[in-house]
This record gives structure tokens, C-alpha cells and sequence, in this order.
């Protein structure tokens, strides 16, 4: 098995519906007037229209969500950005179990319930030494549904400890482990991975500051106790979405 094919891909969420505000028009306006605006507004670019959805829910979009994401060497690790080509293939990771879906989309690299706007960034050791790999994403949200994402995750953890399949691959354990005492809250936990003949322990750590969930994921093929992404990145990583959101 590739290691990278391991890793969790993503892309950022494509143009999305049209904003609220169209239908919030009043409706005394008239005909050729909402008929103006609506064409206006469906010539946006998929940067604006996500820009304008971001700023309806007090979000960050993606160029903002792009520049806090952590890039070249942090903590110990190197974090690039990852092609838009392998993001895209996590977007089918539909769970068998309808209470597992929250682990199933962090797998494929997405939260459950859609992001504005999500970046990734895969994560390699700087030390020869090291054998922790992984990956990290950020998915900006409004701070109601930042704070659903954690509480349905979970409540997901807890409900389908035997695992779950997707995409016809089979995740036969979930346990949690110890959250750190990062951001406004956090969850930790490892999945089993059965891949073929061979058992993958991955190991996730998901952190939510304001509207913004930061996950990482971490695999260690030599001593999985060691698989989690350290908390010097994920604090580096939390300080830039401080400066951010102020």
C-alpha cells in the first residue's frame, strides 16, 4: 500500500448555492429589478460567490482560509499544499452507518456538514528519525455549525466503536484518546484501517477554534503511539487562525 494513498484528500467546496440574500429582496421590488440583480449576481465567479457566502456567516474564505493555513517547515514538519486532482477523490467517503458519516467525511478530508471554504496541506517529518506522516485541513464555517461538526464527530466516536466501510474500504475500530486542551474544544481518536491484509492505525486530532476546524492526521507504521501530529504544529497552526480572526 502507498502511504500517500493513506492520506486524507479534499477540495475546496465548489460555487455554492446563491446567497440567502436574494430571496430576502422585499416584495415590493420591482420584476426587472430582481431580474437585474439575479443576473448580476449569477455572473459571480466561484471566488466571489464564496467570498460573499463567508461574509454572510462570519466566516473566512478561501484566500483568507489559504493564507492561514500553515506552509513550508513548522514544528518539525513540512507542510505542502496538496494537488486540487487528489483532494477531489475524497469527496464519495459515504459511510455505511448513518452515525459513523462524520468520521467517514474527516477520512476523505471533509466535515460532514459542508465547509465554505477548505485547504489542505500534507505533513512530512523534517528528521529522518521521525516516522510520523499525515495530513491537515482547515474547513471555515459559521460558529454554529463549527460547533455542531464537533459535537455530531463526537457523538460519532462514541456510537460505532466496530467501525464502519466506505468506498468499499473497511475502518473496523474507532477509539478515542485524550483530547488536547487546545482551542475553544477539541477531539482525539484512531481509526483502524483494513487495507487488505494489513491494519492501519490512523490517528486524527481535531480542533475547533471559532468557526474554523482544524483537523490532522497523523499515521506512524512503526509505533502507532507515536502517530498523532505533535501539538507544536497544531498550536503553530492555531496561532495563525488567531491572527486571522483577531
Amino acid at each position: 500500500m502507498k502511504l500517500r494513498r493513506a492520506l486524507p484528500i479534499a477540495a475546496v467546496i465548489p460555487a455554492l448555492l446563491a446567497m440567502s440574500a436574494c430571496s430576502g429582496e422585499s416584495a415590493d421590488s420591482d420584476g426587472k429589478k430582481a431580474s437585474a440583480s439575479a443576473g448580476a449576481k449569477s455572473k459571480q465567479s466561484p471566488e466571489e460567490k464564496e467570498a460573499a457566502e463567508a461574509k454572510r456567516l462570519g466566516a473566512l474564505d478561501g484566500k483568507v482560509l489559504e493564507k492561514v493555513a500553515i506552509t513550508g517547515k513548522t514544528a518539525g514538519f513540512d507542510a505542502k499544499k496538496i494537488a486540487k486532482a487528489e483532494v477531489e477523490a475524497g469527496r464519495g467517503m459515504e459511510a455505511d452507518k448513518k452515525a459513523c458519516q462524520p468520521l467517514a467525511s474527516l477520512i476523505g478530508g471533509f466535515t460532514h456538514i459542508p465547509a465554505v471554504s477548505t485547504v489542505h496541506r500534507s505533513l512530512q517529518p523534517g528528521e529522518a528519525t521521525n516516522a510520523t506522516v499525515g495530513s491537515m485541513w482547515l474547513a471555515s464555517h459559521s460558529e454554529e455549525n463549527a460547533t455542531r461538526v464537533m459535537k455530531e464527530l463526537r457523538t460519532a466516536v462514541t456510537e460505532c466503536p466496530k467501525g464502519f466501510k466506505t468506498l468499499g474500504l473497511t475502518y473496523g475500530k474507532v477509539e478515542s484518546l485524550p483530547a488536547p486542551k487546545l482551542g475553544d474544544e477539541a477531539a482525539g481518536y484512531r481509526i483502524t484501517g483494513d487495507i487488505g491484509k494489513q491494519k492501519v492505525l490512523m490517528t486524527y486530532t481535531v480542533v475547533r477554534s471559532g468557526g474554523v476546524i482544524a483537523a490532522f492526521y497523523g499515521v506512524n507504521m512503526l509505533d502507532a503511539k507515536k502517530a498523532a501530529i505533535p501539538e507544536p504544529v497544531i498550536k503553530a497552526q492555531l496561532e495563525r487562525i488567531a491572527d486571522a480572526t483577531g
